[in-house]
């Protein structure tokens, strides 16, 4: 730590000032930074006569930040296409006095946390005007290593550097890779090939068939007890709908004969700070529902918004339109909630071994068949009409089990698969942060 040199950012970050005249007739092409390290890219054309403000110019190589959004990684060089463009005050041009501190270090070091720390050290004011602050920023003191360390330190940063972004491409290949996995689980289950083996062991089971008509008098029982409404008869399905060959003992059969729509799609309810839970579309992701938001509404609403029936545990919640149509999620919660905002709920008549169909739902084959019958450009979306008449394989009560119990041991190893890659890239990314403490602190 003796040898290593207290110096003030200011003695090596010199800002360069290249004020502009424009010419009125002339198109000139204006910069923009991108946070998070996303480097320069062109925000747009323009004409002088439309610049009211006064205008610096970049070259190709100069180092270049945003006042206001240094201290979230909006910073980095002019690339060559951007040579001669122009910016406004607010960004802060450079260049670096290698007699204090060498450039491509300096470059180096702007592409870890080190950069970004000293421009949240640099910046303040009041919350919506957060920006660098001259004097804070330029007189900030580090510890810099001698200039002879600096060149080891380099390489020792770049061989870090490479090696994590070799790390960094093998982890997201194993990453689509295990997307690909999961695709391939659930396509092997709705088309029976996960249990194909299960099937020869367990030729003597009750077939799907027997189910469809325990549906048909749970059906006609809430008819008559006048918990649901009867309903128009859905058609026979057609030889030309069924999209392959089912597996002996499975039966297709349309979404509306076996779930019971609930639909709470359309207005949202007026949120409050307290009450009942409200979940909507942005909480339920491809399997699960997410705790965030957190939302609410008043109690004295959820007795009025709720008529049309109340979720239950074991239920599936399926988002309509949007991003995430066709998302879709069980109900495992434990406290009493609302619905709202693009997302039926899907009551099963006959509960038992519902992951199944979950799991068949979110399958690539189902997901497909969603998008092909979905309509809108602005809000694409898929209407209740429409999916309750698509198709969904129902294999036989046990194999439903089988096929569920099957997806969760095999989702559970690719789960354990991507923590240990979770582990592995946040392992890197501290080995950097040791190499700069060690650097920068002796």
């Amino acid at each position: 730590m003796s040898s290593y040199e207290k110096v003030m950012i200011g003695s090596f970050l010199k800002r360069i000032h290249r004020p502009i005249k424009l010419d009125k007739d002339k198109e000139y092409k204006l910069v923009t930074i991108k946070m998070h390290h996303k480097g320069i890219t062109l925000r747009c054309l323009k004409k002088g006569s439309e610049i009211k403000s006064r205008m610096h110019t970049v070259r190709k190589g100069d180092f270049i930040l945003s006042g206001i959004d240094a201290r979230n990684g909006a910073f980095g060089i002019i690339p060559p296409e951007l040579d001669g463009a122009i910016v406004t005050n607010d960004f802060w041009l450079f260049d670096i006095d290698e007699k204090v501190m060498g450039k491509n270090l300096f470059l180096e070091l702007t592409q870890t946390t080190w950069f970004d720390e000293i421009c949240r050290k640099g910046s303040g004011g009041i919350t919506q005007r957060i920006r660098l602050q001259k004097d804070k920023f330029f007189n900030q003191q580090i510890q810099l290593p001698p200039k002879a360390n600096q060149k080891k330190l380099l390489k020792k940063i770049s061989r870090v550097k490479a090696d994590n972004q070799n790390l960094f491409a093998e982890i997201t290949h194993q990453q689509t890779l295990l997307k690909k996995l999961h695709q391939s689980i659930l396509q092997d289950a709705i088309s029976g090939k996960l249990t194909e083996q299960w099937r020869k062991e367990n030729s003597h089971v009750e077939p799907a068939s027997e189910l469809l008509k325990r549906i048909k008098e749970e059906k006609e029982r809430l008819i008559k007890e006048k918990k649901i409404k009867k309903q128009k008869p859905f058609p026979p399905i057609r030889e030309d709908e069924i999209p392959f060959e089912l597996p002996r003992g499975w039966v297709w059969c349309r979404l509306g004969n076996y779930f019971q729509f609930i639909d709470y799609r359309g207005k949202t309810p007026q949120k409050s700070q307290s009450g009942v839970r409200l979940i909507t579309a942005k909480n339920i992701r491809i399997g699960y529902i997410n705790e965030n938001p957190v939302e609410f509404i008043s109690k004295d609403l959820y007795k009025s918004w709720m008529t049309r029936g109340f979720p239950e545990r074991g239920d599936l919640l399926f988002v309509t339109e949007g991003a995430t149509m066709g998302f879709v999620a069980s109900i495992e919660m434990n406290f009493t909630f609302a619905l709202a905002q693009r997302t039926i709920n899907l009551k099963p008549y006959v509960r038992k071994n519902i992951d199944c169909l979950k799991f068949f739902i979110m399958s690539p084959l189902f997901q497909a068949i969603i998008s092909k019958n979905a309509t809108g450009s602005a809000a694409t979306g898929v209407k209740a009409s429409i999916l309750k008449n698509l198709l969904i394989p129902i294999p036989p009560e046990n194999e439903r089990k089988q096929i569920a119990d099957s997806i969760k041991t095999l989702f559970n190893i690719c789960g354990q698969m991507e923590i240990i890659n979770t582990k592995s890239q946040q392992s890197s990314e501290m080995l950097m942060q040791a190499v700069l403490k060690e650097a920068f602190e002796g």
